[in-house]
């Protein structure tokens, strides 16, 4: 007996049955992964898109009509969306970031390895210390003390 196609699957998935769509990520994951691999070029990012893109099309499920026998087109396309919707909120937190005055000299990121080796090694010892504490201090700290609120 051959492979059930994609859009039965979808149909059993439609009726709330869970095992089917997780036989539609079985199939598919690994090629939705490859995909958003080849278009971000980070191994953890476009890890953390597939399960976005598999969550969005479990919510989205009723939405959606199968058109082909695979669900890949349909998982490819939102694969696509969700890439651009990461971009389009990179592109935004970068220039809110570029929006932003630094105050002084001394919070400048510098060119120099050795300082910024020396700098990476100062601020290990202090977030040890600082992991001592319970998280709402740390908070405290990272928001009053560093950050000047």
């Amino acid at each position: 007996m051959g492979e059930v196609a994609d859009r039965f699957l979808w149909s059993r998935a439609l009726a709330d049955d869970p095992a089917a769509f997780g036989e539609i990520f079985e199939r598919h994951a690994k090629t939705v992964y490859n995909y958003l691999f080849r278009r971000c070029a980070d191994w953890s990012v476009a890890e953390d898109l597939t399960s976005i893109v598999f969550i969005e099309a479990w919510r989205r499920r009723r939405d959606v009509e199968l058109v082909h026998d695979s669900a890949l087109p349909f998982l490819l396309g939102v694969a696509t969306n969700v890439l651009r919707n990461r971009r389009r909120s990179e592109r935004r937190y970068r220039a809110a970031m570029e929006r932003i005055p630094l105050p002084d000299d001394s919070a400048r990121p510098t060119h120099d390895p050795a300082v910024r080796v020396c700098a990476e090694e100062d601020m290990r010892v202090i977030l040890g210390v600082l992991g001592r504490l319970p998280r709402r201090e740390q908070d405290v700290v990272a928001l009053c003390l560093w950050q000047g609120l």
